[in-house]
Formats: C-alpha cells, sequence, structure tokens
C-alpha cells in the first residue's frame, strides 16, 4: 500500500513513517491547519507592538505625561496589556511590556519606563 503526501496527494518515497513529499509541502500542510490561531495571535502581538511604540513616542525620556486623547488619537487600545505593577500602597500601573502608564485625574496618565 503506497502512502500519499497529506498536502498534494503525490506517491510518497522513503521512510515508512514519511509523511508529506518536501518541505513545501510539510509547511503549506501546517500553515492550513494553524490558519486561524495564528492570525489572532498574529493580530494581537501586531496591536501590543503598536500600543509599545505609541507609548515609547509619547515617553522618549522615560517618564512623561499624556493625555486620555492623545493615546486615542493615535490608536492606543487600552485593552492590551501585557502585565500589571500594583505598588505597596495599591496604586496600579499597566504595561505593554517595559513602557506603562499609570491612570490620573482628569483623564491623564503618568507614562512611565520599568527600569531593569
Amino acid at each position: 500500500m503506497q502512502k500519499t503526501c497529506l498536502e498534494c496527494g503525490e506517491q510518497l518515497k522513503g521512510r515508512a513513517d514519511k509523511k508529506f513529499c518536501s518541505d513545501y509541502c510539510r509547511n503549506a500542510y501546517n500553515n492550513k491547519l494553524n490558519k486561524d490561531s495564528k492570525n489572532l495571535i498574529r493580530n494581537t502581538n501586531n496591536r501590543l507592538r503598536k500600543n509599545y511604540r505609541i507609548l515609547e513616542e509619547l515617553n522618549p525620556n522615560g517618564k512623561s505625561k499624556a493625555t486620555k486623547s492623545q493615546l486615542l488619537s493615535k490608536d492606543f487600545s487600552f485593552d492590551l496589556i501585557t502585565s500589571i505593577y500594583t505598588t505597596k500602597k495599591g496604586t496600579v500601573y499597566y504595561f505593554v511590556y517595559d513602557q506603562g502608564y499609570l491612570p490620573l485625574e482628569n483623564d491623564y496618565f503618568a507614562l512611565v519606563k520599568k527600569l531593569d
């Protein structure tokens, strides 16, 4: 009984446990298989990178202030962060990697950069 490639259907030659005729077919098959989950991850990572670039642009010196309207005008997404840091006093900072923000009064935000 001849086995065929899971992607293109070509007859396989060689090892008994071989599933694909080439690296191209193996990659194409796995890309189709993981397409939906990869799109979600890719889109989320792209939004996180965009949030990071916005915070970095508005906070070039490691500590600054910005308004909510400034962040929103650059299409900042408050829904996507990578971590939350709560101080001993209970102050909550939201981080996108090492760039963070602290909500203040009157729609202001303190922008900070986490030091190593």
